[in-house]
């Protein structure tokens, strides 16, 4: 393996890459001034009918993608060349990219493949003992728009020839691997497009149309390999793909802002990445639940409540309701609210569309009423009262907003969200919706304050189901909208007419033309009506019928049953990456069981892939932590990790001592890299002071799907006795770093920690 630095003047193969570099940029400066001409000069049409503005805007959001794929090939976007056994004198070489670049010229020669095209593919498959036709693999490295180095590895050798240094290795891009693994942690993720591994890329190229869970325990680049995987995906199946999108759900906003520029580093923007908590339209989780209650409202219990909660909201009065119409008492009894109640629910409509129902029937018994009030009555076998006049008795009523108000309290329309803030805050309610728990259980769920919990974004997604949407309603309200649009418009030319002079107008010559000679009201309202340029996850995000493409689910582990329903809504077709570790679940509503979660959906149809090596933990914190793994599951295999690295080290208290100042100085000063404090969440106000650039101080829930360079532990046997999963939490815990693992404890170590005593 032969490494060639870059001088002030490059020479050789550096020269030789580097002007390749600069072919490649020269072209896609050209393409991104082209799309910007472009995207300028369609945002100055003006589309007249709705397919010339639905045309506008899918054009617009074309050049935007385009725009945003080219400015992140600013980061290191040539990476990689292949030299095939055959190739002569230049011929079947392949430069390998973050984006595939084609020539400007008339034969479209290729100047970058993708990295996700098959022709790349040996790049991430090839190793000595399995070459894949693969003479000489290169690692170019570049900063910004210059290359730094290149570095060859032979794969394949010529009789005679001296393999040399780095020969005999199966893994692939050795070199690129080390200089990643070995790099210091910013804390955002980056990509692994140069050194992903065949076990990695078999899962990212997968074919498989059902749910695709990858397991893997930590450090084996379960995420890395999900969001390469939606790379991948986007590239191959572009047209399905572009227009239904991509869903990541991840585990909380940390991890979220923690891989939010993966995709956009290899070109894709069109993701929509969310936790469960926001993943309902229009609500964001600031709620924080016990234990119990996440759990409470996480299992499939939960599902009865909400039904009940909705039939809690379709009241018979206990006596009846008499009101004035048309100068006659109208009294709304139990019979005739009964009545209206079965026929809406016999529909089996969700209540806000069977709520038409329930007045329509109200209404027809309130009219018969009142008609028999007012003199109908059988003489000869025939009414006074014909049906035309009850009908017409029936229409004067719906007029009348007191009556309507009072059915509306009977049967009212109702949101997912006010039907679930009335339910917590209401003990009553609760009662009702919930009479198999226990008081202790209701006591959890009750809660006055406003908001919503990430627990209650599936509650929210249920209740929406049992609530249904009115369309009528909603025309009905766009409608009035529109109307409204109108007459503002007509007004504003009302407005244009009367303000011209009459001896001006008298003056100007016939030929030329006013505004209101070339536009008129409906057209003025029309073009009131802006559109807004939204990306397809845009979209999606504000949709809560919304179906996806692909969903990709990251730390799946921790997802309540309720959460999976809430996710299957959104994927009808079922082609899901799913991803997480058994042995890492700390939510009480989580599973240890992916066939207990997945089989309800696709039962027998869901496929399992392993990923085995772990190449961010050194072996000797692979080795600790492997104790704990042995005590949550003895099944369980720890993944087998590339590096050895330093051995953990114990700093106790002393007596009397102050926890954080401990901490801090266990803390490596000397060292610039990222350092995480992970501590049980009731401790780690006490430590927040130690937060710096390069310090991080959270629970350790928080640090689930990151990793750190250093990591701190802080009195793990109060991690383990918080709370159910406490052994799963110290696992994660243990597993978060890169370089060293520091343990910091005051009284007694737990068990499976004691090894550090030694």
């Amino acid at each position: 393996m032969t490494t060639r630095p870059v001088t002030d003047e490059p020479t050789g193969e550096i020269a030789t890459e580097q002007d390749h570099l600069d072919r490649v940029y020269r072209r896609i400066d050209q393409m991104r001034d082209t799309a910007a001409r472009r995207r300028a000069n369609n945002l100055a049409e003006v589309g007249e009918n709705p397919q010339e503005v639905s045309e506008r805007d899918s054009y617009h959001q074309l050049y935007t993608d385009d725009i945003a794929k080219y400015d992140a090939a600013e980061h290191n976007l040539y990476f990689g060349r292949l030299d095939m056994m055959d190739a002569t004198d230049g011929d079947d070489v392949r430069r390998i990219g973050r984006i595939g670049v084609l020539d400007g010229d008339e034969h479209l020669s290729t100047l970058l493949l993708d990295w996700r095209a098959p022709l790349a593919r040996p790049f991430y498959l090839a190793t000595p003992a399995q070459p894949e036709d693969v003479r000489i693999r290169r690692h170019v490295r570049t900063r910004s728009r210059r290359v730094t180095a290149v570095t060859d590895e032979r794969l394949t050798l010529a009789a005679g020839e001296d393999p040399g240094t780095g020969q005999g290795t199966n893994v692939a891009n050795e070199s690129a691997l080390v200089a990643a693994l070995d790099a210091a942690r910013t804390g955002r993720m980056t990509d692994i497009v140069e050194t992903i591994q065949r076990e990695q890329d078999a899962i990212i190229r997968s074919e498989h149309r059902g749910v695709l869970v990858v397991q893997g325990g930590p450090g084996t680049g379960k995420t890395a390999v999900a969001l390469h995987r939606a790379a991948y995906l986007l590239y191959t199946y572009r047209q399905t793909l572009s227009r239904s999108g991509v869903l990541i759900v991840g585990p909380n906003e940390t991890f979220l802002n923690y891989i939010s520029q993966v995709l956009p580093s290899l070109g894709e923007t069109g993701v929509l990445l969310s936790t469960i908590g926001d993943l309902y339209p229009g609500v964001i989780a600031t709620e924080r639940d016990s234990p119990t209650a996440a759990a409470l409202k996480g299992s499939t219990d939960m599902i009865e409540v909400m039904k009940l909660a909705v039939r809690d909201r379709q009241i018979v009065p206990s006596a009846p309701i008499t009101l004035r119409f048309d100068g006659y008492p109208l009294v709304i009894d139990r019979k005739t609210v009964s009545r209206a109640r079965g026929r809406a629910r016999s529909s089996r409509r969700p209540h806000n569309l069977a709520r038409p129902l329930f007045l329509q029937s109200a209404l027809d018994s309130l009219a018969e009423q009142h008609a028999a009030r007012i003199g109908s009555s059988l003489v000869d076998g025939s009414l006074l009262l014909s049906r035309s006049d009850v009908s017409d008795i029936r229409d004067e009523i719906a007029d009348d907003a007191e009556v309507i108000a009072a059915l509306d309290g009977l049967w009212p329309e109702l949101t997912p969200q006010r039907v679930l803030a009335d339910l917590w805050a209401d003990a009553d309610r609760l009662a009702v919706a919930a009479p198999d728990f226990s008081d202790a259980d209701r006591k959890e769920l009750h809660r006055t304050t406003a908001g919503f919990s990430p627990a209650d974004a599936p509650l929210l997604d249920e209740l929406a189901e049992l609530l249904g949407i009115d369309d009528e309603a909603d025309a009905e309200r766009a409608q009035r909208q529109w109307r409204k649009r109108l007459a503002d418009a007509q007004d504003a030319l009302d407005i244009l007419t009367g303000s011209a002079p009459q001896d001006l107008e008298d003056e100007l010559d016939p030929e030329i033309l006013m505004a209101y000679d070339l536009i008129d009201a409906e057209q003025l309202a029309q073009r009131q009506n802006v559109t807004e340029f939204n990306t397809t996850a845009d979209r999606a995000r504000a949709d809560r019928t919304w179906t996806f493409g692909h969903v990709i689910i990251d730390e799946a582990q921790e997802l309540s049953a309720m959460a999976w329903r809430m996710i299957m809504r959104r994927i009808p077709n079922r082609w899901m990456t799913v991803v997480g570790d058994t042995a890492q679940t700390s939510e009480a509503a989580g599973t240890t069981s992916w066939g207990r979660v997945l089989d309800p959906y696709t039962p027998g149809r869901w496929r399992l892939a392993e990923l085995t090596v772990n190449y961010r933990t050194p072996g000797a914190i692979m080795d600790l932590a492997a104790a704990v793994l042995a005590e949550i599951d003895p099944t369980l295999t720890p993944p087998t990790s590339v590096r050895e690295g330093e051995t953990p080290r114990l700093v106790r208290v002393p007596d009397g001592g102050d926890l954080a100042s401990t901490v801090a100085e266990a803390l490596p000063y000397l060292d610039d890299r990222l350092t995480a404090v992970l501590a049980p969440a009731e401790i780690v106000p006490a430590l927040r002071r130690l937060t710096s650039p390069t310090v991080r101080v959270m629970p350790v829930r928080e640090a689930k799907g990151l990793e750190f360079d250093h990591v701190v532990v802080v009195e793990p046997t109060a991690i383990v006795t918080s709370s159910e999963r406490g052994l799963p939490d110290l696992y994660v815990a243990l597993t978060r770093a890169t370089q060293t693992l520091t343990v910091v404890a005051s009284g007694s170590l737990p068990p499976v920690l004691r090894a550090l005593e030694s």
